[in-house]
């Protein structure tokens, strides 16, 4: 299977899966394209995104939400990171781990988040995140698109 349909199976139609990375300003491939082209472990089980980049979530558990602006087909942080979750709460890392412009009441930052936390936002409210508007445009349906001049 080409790299292209390999990606199309995780994420769907979306081509969009390389974006300025959050604090360094450089177009960076996602995690998808290496996964697609064979650079992940075949031990790591395929699975295909529930969420897309530009859709709105909330978490399962705490208050906050976000707009996905990329994705990891498994988990791709460190095994600190993911050490520092209590284990019994921690996700499995063989799921789609998702990277936030999040929000919650008081603030903005940056969030990675396991699917199995994942609930769609319905509240059709606006993402406050400052670097939403870096990388997003919003529709007149309240969904979010990729803004052209970022397209590979």
């Amino acid at each position: 299977m080409a790299a292209w349909d390999t990606l199309r199976n995780l994420f769907g139609n979306s081509k969009w899966c390389g974006f300025p990375h959050v604090g360094y300003g450089k177009v960076r491939p996602c995690n998808a394209t290496i996964f697609a082209q064979g650079l992940l472990p075949l031990s790591m089980k395929q699975h295909n995104a529930k969420f897309g980049i530009g859709q709105v979530v909330r978490h399962r558990k705490y208050p906050f939400r976000g707009i996905i602006y990329d994705v990891d087909p498994v988990f791709s942080n460190t095994d600190e990171w993911w050490l520092a979750i209590p284990e019994e709460v921690r996700p499995h890392k063989d799921q789609p781990f998702y990277h936030l412009f999040a929000e919650n009441a008081d603030t903005e930052y940056v969030a990675y988040v396991s699917e199995q936390n994942l609930l769609p936002d319905t509240s059709g409210d606006p993402v406050r995140h400052p670097q939403v508007d870096e990388m997003f445009v919003r529709a007149q349906d309240g969904g979010y698109h990729i803004k052209t001049e970022l397209v590979n």
